[in-house]
């Protein structure tokens, strides 16, 4: 008997799925092992930047009340009492009428309330002492980097979630972070079913095609923050299924199936979900493609159950999987950006259901506007190495055409949104 599906909308089903997230567990990993990993607490200044005063040029520091009247026609000569490098102390507390020679990132002397670039000096010797003069007048704080002008002791720099990018590392090494708490990667098991399956080094066989989706996944895994095991592919028979699939969920955190989730006489996962006695959370959705994506709980592990169908297996895996990957991941914003774009293709198409379309966007004179990655049908495979955004497009709307405005997922951001708003939300 073929089993009656009833499709529920994306919104209640991403709900669904979130009602199961949980916060990951964390590890502490060296700072050059970091990169694009997501802090595990939040980064609060332990000290000011700048930590003193400080020039920003060559130059030479002195009292600016010392200026006072200076012109070309008459010039201001102060002595050199001092050499400071970036780096070293100073060494002379600076009286009236006197100067330090300064580098750039050397701290300001006391005494001193001003800096005077090179190019604005004039250097001589006499007597065996060095001197300066100015020919204009200087204020107090010209040219000088002031204490915690740029960071204040105490201040919250970073929030936990936040992707460790080439930025980030950069101010974990200015506050000492040489091993740095970040969340743990989930382990996600992805395994392909279908006899129909070959693997990637095998020859083509009649009624055969090589299994994509798996490396397709398992890089959107990666994407998304997560780790992957490759538990191979799963024949179209329920008992060795069942061995793979019961070895899988001893070790992974999440676990991706592609296949085998239809009411054909071959699609096992609605068997195996049964069997494992896992609670199906839904099993049809109202969206093209990946309207057959299950997602089934089994105690604290999710099982994706996605299409065979490439396009339908990607879609499904951005909308139902990666934000719950990245909330383990301590993300405060798990979900896809989400924006306007002013479409540049026609989309020929009416749409009963939600429909998410494979584009790219551009921006054309500060514009954000979106065209067809190529064919929209849910087995395509060609289309995908183009997509850059899904385009959403609402169920029960009409053919759209170059020039309207439509809604986009921006699959590339590292961050998104906190939380999935529906298109009336948004």
């Amino acid at each position: 008997m073929v089993e009656i599906r009833n499709p529920i909308q994306v919104e209640e089903a991403v709900a669904k799925v979130m009602a199961h997230k949980q916060k990951g567990e964390f590890e502490y990993v060296d700072i050059s092992l970091c990169d694009n990993r997501h802090l595990a607490e939040g980064i609060v200044a332990t000290y000011p930047i700048p930590a003193f005063d400080k020039s920003p040029y060559d130059g030479f520091a002195f009292k600016a009340a010392d200026t006072s009247g200076a012109s070309p026609d008459s010039p201001v000569t102060f002595q050199v009492v001092d050499h400071i490098g970036a780096g070293h102390l100073p060494e002379a507390t600076l009286q009236s009428g006197q100067a330090t020679r300064i580098m750039t990132g050397a701290q300001i002397p006391d005494g001193a309330d001003c800096v005077a670039m090179f190019e604005r000096c004039d250097t001589f010797e006499k007597n065996n002492h060095t001197y300066m003069s100015v020919t204009s007048e200087t204020k107090p704080g010209d040219n000088i980097i002031k204490t915690s002008s740029e960071i204040s002791e105490g201040e919250q720099l970073l929030s936990e979630g936040t992707i460790i990018n080439p930025g980030v590392k950069a101010l974990l090494a200015t506050f000492g972070y040489k091993q740095v708490k970040v969340a743990k990667q989930p382990l996600v098991g992805v395994i392909a079913t279908g006899t129909e399956l070959l693997e990637v080094d095998e020859p083509l066989e009649p009624g055969k095609i090589r299994n994509s989706n798996a490396y397709m996944i398992a890089a959107q895994v990666k994407r998304a923050g997560a780790v992957f095991k490759y538990y191979g592919q799963l024949p179209d028979e329920l008992e060795p299924s069942m061995k793979i699939i019961d070895k899988a969920l001893e070790e992974v955190d999440i676990l991706v199936t592609t296949g085998g989730v239809s009411v054909g006489d071959f699609d096992l996962m609605p068997a195996i979900y049964e069997q494992l006695g896992a609670d199906v959370l839904f099993n049809k959705v109202a969206m093209r493609p990946g309207s057959v994506t299950t997602v089934a709980v089994k105690g604290n592990q999710i099982l994706y159950g996605l299409s065979g169908n490439p396009s339908a297996c990607y879609v499904g895996f951005e909308l139902f999987a990666r934000p719950l990957i990245r909330h383990r991941l301590y993300s405060k914003s798990p979900f896809h950006n989400r924006g306007k774009a002013v479409l540049k293709d026609d989309f020929p198409k009416s749409n009963p259901f939600t429909r998410f379309v494979r584009t790219y966007v551009e921006i054309e004179k500060s514009t954000l506007t979106v065209r067809l990655a190529g064919i929209d049908k849910s087995n395509v495979v060609s289309s995908l190495p183009f997509t850059t955004s899904l385009m959403v497009l609402p169920g029960g709307t009409e053919a759209y055409k170059a020039g309207d405005e439509a809604e986009v997922l921006l699959l590339e951001d590292t961050d998104g949104m906190s939380e999935f708003k529906s298109l009336k939300e948004a």
